[in-house]
């Protein structure tokens, strides 16, 4: 494969940051080869059954990684055109402008950003745009300043969703739409009207969506950017290293291991990195050469620490009137976000998931066994259901860290009960109001179907942080346009170059900073 031909930028990986910056680039003319470890997610029933999904992991990668104690688990990784947004829930919100800067936590300091929110925000609106997010800003009181407004009206709740909004209004609080990445069209009820995409059906959380009406990194990004003839795709390129020139300063060859097992090399101008922040720094670590020993772009010693993943509880309530919901993804509440009146640290968010389902409920049956009323059944169950995700912060400790064995396996080290009296905080807040919310008071069920059953290192879907940006090259491993300090032609874009996770879901940040990058490798090449 020594004939390949030479191009402008590779780009390795297709998720929310790889596949967004092709998309930057495609138009450009320049010559723009996408590497993807898997292939296309196939299209079949199954992408909507909560068997096939949930309980037994159908589409999630075939691989073990190991915690700091030696035992291995399922990552919550899946490999696809599209990346991890294939599964995700199109939450697509904003950091708040206090998350760029240092907040204070219970347990510790979630450290300033090098750039503050108004650096981001004309790319937030970009992404916005560009992933069709239906919202309505100006509802989130802890929101930034917004340069436009959502070019999608927000998705209508449903009658238990708006009850449960104006139940929660009568409290005082100030629950808003979710901001979701859908291709929706709604009738003055909020139905789906007969040409739009998205069906308003009860399969957008965790599912990939059969008809592509969720916006995933594949439908808004890849396929468009495909369109243009200067840009390829090599699918079942799985990246194995990066090689260097003599002088260390140079990726000169991108070596994948294609799908009959051949190695190939691909060599560009510029090399960017797009795997997941776990992969991204596993990759750069088993890159180590004579000129970077401990691993490309790693003199600073920080490649691989610092992992993120957000403190997350997955609840499922049991509500007093039967719960009709079937696109139940549409209410968020962030009034202690920052604090609260007893509280001088930030608790976090409170979003609706994905409505829960028969199957579902069984798969988790065994945990609740004595938590729930024998005169329940199941199916009773889910029809009553009211799903929550309870969102809070964790710190980039530097001892989170991914490691790779003398196999090349990952390792991931993650203290697991760090940061996590906010959360508790905003579950005991929660539950505290489920009686004015028209639900059972004692049912706030732990939902772990969402959390890998329950082993809260295997919830990777929100990883962050391993390759943090950073002005001072002695404690970051990439400069403020995610190019690495060490090197003068590789680039990381994805959620790796987080200092911090806020609160929120990380997905529309890592959209927008690629379109950010995007613009800077733009310039650059002229």
């Amino acid at each position: 494969m020594n004939d390949a031909p030479h191009y402008d930028v590779i780009v390795i990986g297709t998720g929310a940051g790889g596949g967004t910056l092709a998309h930057r680039l495609a138009p450009s003319g320049k010559r723009v080869l996408i590497l993807e470890r898997g292939g296309y997610l196939p299209r079949e029933r199954d992408n909507w059954d909560s068997t096939a999904v949930f309980v037994k992991g159908k589409y999630r990668a075939p691989e073990f990684w190991f915690d700091q104690h030696g035992r291995e688990f399922p990552p919550e990784v899946n490999y696809y055109v599209g990346g991890n947004t294939k599964f995700y829930g199109a939450a697509l919100f904003r950091l708040r402008p206090e998350d760029f800067g240092e907040l204070r936590h219970h347990d510790g300091i979630s450290p300033a950003w090098p750039i503050r929110y108004e650096d981001l925000e004309p790319y937030y609106t970009q992404a916005e745009h560009l992933y069709r997010v239906h919202g309505q800003h100006g509802e989130d009181p802890t929101e930034g300043p917004a340069s436009a407004q959502y070019a999608h009206p927000p998705v209508e709740h449903e009658p238990r969703i708006q009850q449960l909004n104006d139940d929660l209004e009568k409290q005082g609080l100030h629950p808003f739409h979710l901001p979701i990445g859908v291709d929706l069209v709604q009738d003055a009820a909020g139905r789906a009207t007969p040409s739009s995409v998205c069906i308003r059906c009860n399969r957008v959380d965790g599912f990939p969506c059969l008809v592509r009406g969720k916006s995933d990194a594949q439908v808004i990004c890849v396929e468009p950017a495909l369109e243009h003839p200067g840009v390829e795709m090599v699918t079942h390129a799985h990246v194995v290293r990066l090689e260097t020139d003599p002088t260390g300063r140079t990726v000169s060859s991108v070596v994948a291991r294609l799908e009959d097992g051949e190695e190939a090399r691909f060599s560009a101008d510029l090399v960017v990195v797009a795997c997941g922040a776990v992969n991204s720094a596993a990759l750069l670590l088993t890159s180590a050469n004579d000129r970077h020993p401990r691993g490309l772009a790693n003199t600073s010693d920080v490649v691989g620490r610092h992992y993120m993943r957000h403190n997350n509880l997955a609840l499922m309530a049991v509500s007093r009137e039967p719960n009709d919901t079937q696109f139940q993804k549409t209410l968020a509440l962030h009034d202690w976000y920052l604090g609260a009146d007893d509280w001088d640290y930030p608790l976090g968010g409170i979003q609706m998931l994905g409505k829960s389902d028969a199957e579902q409920i069984h798969g988790e049956a065994p945990r609740w066994a004595g938590a729930v009323t024998p005169d329940m059944p199941f199916e009773v169950m889910a029809h009553h259901a009211v799903d929550f995700w309870l969102c809070g912060e964790d710190l980039p400790l530097p001892d989170n860290r991914v490691t790779l064995d003398g196999d090349g396996r990952i390792h991931l080290a993650l203290d697991e009960s760090h940061n996590t009296a906010g959360l508790n905080r905003l579950r005991h807040k929660l539950q505290k109001m489920l009686g004015h919310l028209g639900m059972h008071e004692h049912h706030l069920l732990d939902h772990s179907l969402y959390l890998h059953k329950g082993m809260p290192i295997g919830a990777t879907a929100h990883q962050a942080g391993t390759v943090r940006f950073g002005t001072d090259p002695a404690s970051s491993a990439l400069d403020l346009n995610c190019k690495a300090h060490d090197l003068d032609n590789l680039y990381v874009v994805d959620t790796s170059f987080f200092p911090s996770i806020g609160a929120v879901n990380p997905s529309l940040t890592a959209i927008a900073n690629a379109l950010r990058v995007g613009d800077h490798l733009l310039e650059r090449m002229g």
